[in-house]
């Protein structure tokens, strides 16, 4: 019997979804933050950049969100590939986080990942 639950969103940087990156795969549940550069009312597609990453994210069943450009958000949603190998996240979560320190985001996000590499090797052992 196919599982309807809902997946959680796996913590990942922009920088993260390159195609040769695990989580560069179709249907991936995703936890992206970013500044948000672009955002089209006309198509709900919103661009996300973190550095020199970035990220079409479609915003099409959000509600009660304003879009700002230059304020940082979070989404979680599932990834979609398209056949150019494009990527563009369909949210299912949408928040403005205006405030965070991306860069202590990231020192965060490195150590939960060493974390939980650390953990498994523990588990293996």
């Amino acid at each position: 019997m196919m599982s309807s639950a809902v997946k959680s969103g796996a913590l990942v940087s922009l920088q993260d979804l390159q195609p040769s990156s695990p989580f560069f795969k179709q249907g991936a549940s995703l936890r992206v933050t970013g500044k948000l550069q672009e955002y089209s009312v006309e198509t709900a597609i919103a661009i996300v950049i973190d550095g020199s990453a970035n990220l079409k994210i479609n915003t099409q069943h959000l509600r009660d969100l304003t879009f700002r450009a230059g304020s940082i958000y979070q989404f979680i949603g599932e990834l979609l590939i398209q056949p150019d190998n494009e990527a563009i996240l369909q949210a299912r979560v949408g928040r403005n986080v205006d405030g965070i320190d991306l860069n202590l985001y990231h020192q965060s996000l490195q150590l939960v990942r060493q974390f939980q590499a650390d953990h498994m090797n523990d588990q293996a052992a």
